[in-house]
């Protein structure tokens, strides 16, 4: 994938895991341990109760105004006749969990890609940033039949691992089957029994089922013992139908007519979408949860670098 190509959205019905390494390359421009104040801003006012990775002991310099007192090094402070004050850095190793959605109703896009590829690109740059910031990296990779974890380590072996279970997964679709509602609480389950306190995880989907109980209550308890992002994956048309006209739709089995000349019909499904979408965002809210909204005709590049940019550069 060359370059040139970050900075426009993904392509394809399928993932191409050439792609996906590739984007490597890109990826080092991205620092998942810096959380600018525009994503703890997605966060909400009401923080979640993860308190951090822990801290460690950095270096000594002179006091400055604002600083917390309980931080001053009096031993340095006797010694040198001035005050001095102890710095603290957040721990740089983690486990990074990337939990990547590969279900039936992630198979679906209208402009430039499906939104199970988005998903795979948004996936890949994560990995790779975090691997390239010295975190341990592994993930989780599901659909309605069942998932795939990929233990964290700080290898590349491992990152190109769960590449290739994205793009295994990915080329599976459509499946025969429909569960997705419950599909998703499941995989919460499965993510509470591997994620560790303390690790960061990136939940990238389209949250089908999210507004269900049992997932509601696993994300809760998710939230508050990890560093929680969630990654929506949209697509242009789940918000809006196609200009009035006779469309002809299939869900990979059955074929039909869709008509959209009916402005009620049109209204009611913006308007339900419109729903689907704050309750999501309500709910994360709520939960201290940063919601980053990615649509198959945005550059999952540019999104991620708005949040995670290495502002150094």
């Amino acid at each position: 994938m060359p370059l040139a190509d970050i900075n426009a959205p993904a392509h394809g019905a399928y993932v191409q895991l050439e792609q996906l390494i590739a984007l490597r390359f890109p990826a080092r421009q991205l620092k998942l341990g810096r959380r600018t104040r525009a994503l703890s801003n997605l966060a909400g006012p009401i923080k979640s109760n993860f308190r951090g990775r822990g801290i460690d002991f950095e270096e000594v310099r002179n006091y400055q105004p604002g600083d917390d007192i309980r931080t001053i090094d009096w031993r340095v402070t006797a010694r040198t006749g001035s005050a001095h004050t102890k710095l603290f850095r957040e721990e740089r190793e983690r486990p990074v969990l990337v939990v990547v959605d590969q279900r039936n109703s992630m198979f679906f896009g209208s402009r430039h890609c499906f939104k199970s590829v988005l998903a795979g690109h948004l996936a890949s740059l994560l990995a790779w940033s975090a691997l390239n910031g010295g975190d341990r990296v592994g993930g989780l990779v599901f659909n309605e039949r069942g998932h795939r974890e990929i233990r964290p380590r700080r290898s590349r072996k491992t990152v190109l691992t769960l590449l290739s279970q994205i793009a295994s997964y990915n080329s599976s679709l459509p499946l025969d089957t429909d569960n997705a509602e419950d599909s998703f609480a499941d995989m919460l389950s499965n993510l509470r029994r591997i994620a560790r306190p303390g690790s960061s995880l990136f939940l990238i989907s389209d949250f089908r089922g999210a507004s269900r109980q049992g997932a509601r209550e696993h994300l809760f308890e998710l939230a508050k013992h990890t560093e929680l992002t969630a990654l929506a994956c949209a697509d242009p048309m789940e918000a809006e139908l196609p200009r009035a006209g006779t469309y002809a739709v299939t869900n990979g089995s059955e074929r039909s007519e869709l008509q959209t000349g009916d402005r009620h019909l049109r209204d009611s499904y913006h308007q339900r979408q419109l729903r689907r979408q704050a309750l999501l965002s309500e709910d994360l809210v709520r939960l201290g949860v940063p919601l980053l909204h990615a649509s198959t005709d945005m550059p999952p590049f540019a999104l991620l670098q708005t949040y995670f940019g290495d502002r150094r550069r």
